[in-house]
């Protein structure tokens, strides 16, 4: 079992390059599911948004609600496929891309890290960053052991506590990657986002997180 004071920035990419090589083809192919999905929703919310408003960059409620929810799903879907992908890299598939539970707990939980975020933004900036990498393992939480928001958000601070530097450093050297993959005709996003995201959640893993249990109707038809 890996201890927490081997975690490493460097560790931790090394295991995303690692294991994308595995299956670099699948794991672009997964990249592109994602974003496509994403591209659609807002494509599909953006059609709303124009019938109800008149314009498509005048948001509608029914469009907002929409948008959130589908989004919502991607998000839970995007997490528990690279979790998945992180333990069983030869194994996974897209099917983990759908993981629709707990629904109202991860929407909750991305509700109010975004709001504790912002706010310590608003509070000159560093108090913003510091609750974003405190909590920053709170989706990872959720989705696999369905706490709930302020629970996870909990078990988050636990897991973070005493490594807030190393994993500032791991998010600043991952945006970098991913600026880089962004300029390199956008395509190296395909390449930069499941490598970057892999590290991240080998980061959580390192640092202690592991799945839980969970209720008995909780699991997912295969």
């Amino acid at each position: 079992m890996v201890r927490v004071m081997e975690f490493s920035t460097g560790s931790a990419l090394r295991f995303g390059w690692e294991t994308f090589k595995k299956r670099p083809w699948f794991f672009v192919g997964s990249t592109v599911v994602i974003l496509l999905a994403s591209v659609l929703v807002e494509a599909f919310t953006s059609g709303i948004d124009a019938v109800m408003s008149g314009a498509p960059d005048q948001p509608s409620i029914i469009g907002t609600v929409i948008n959130l929810a589908l989004g919502t799903l991607i998000g839970m879907g995007a997490t528990s496929f690279y979790l998945a992908a992180h333990d069983n890299p030869d194994t996974v598939d897209l099917s983990s891309l759908w993981h629709p539970r707990p629904f109202w707990k991860y929407l909750g939980a991305s509700i109010l890290l975004a709001l504790a975020v912002a706010i310590g933004l608003v509070l000159l900036i560093v108090p913003g960053i510091i609750l974003g990498l405190m909590f920053m393992f709170t989706t990872f939480v959720v989705i696999e052991r369905e706490l709930g928001p302020i629970d996870a958000m909990s078990e988050s601070h636990r897991l973070t506590r005493g490594h807030k530097w190393q994993l500032f450093g791991l998010v600043l050297l991952l945006l970098l990657i991913n600026l880089l993959g962004l300029l390199a005709l956008v395509v190296g996003l395909l390449v930069s986002i499941p490598v970057s995201t892999l590290a991240f959640v080998h980061a959580y893993r390192v640092l202690g997180g592991k799945p839980g249990p969970r209720p008995a109707d909780a699991a997912l038809a295969a």
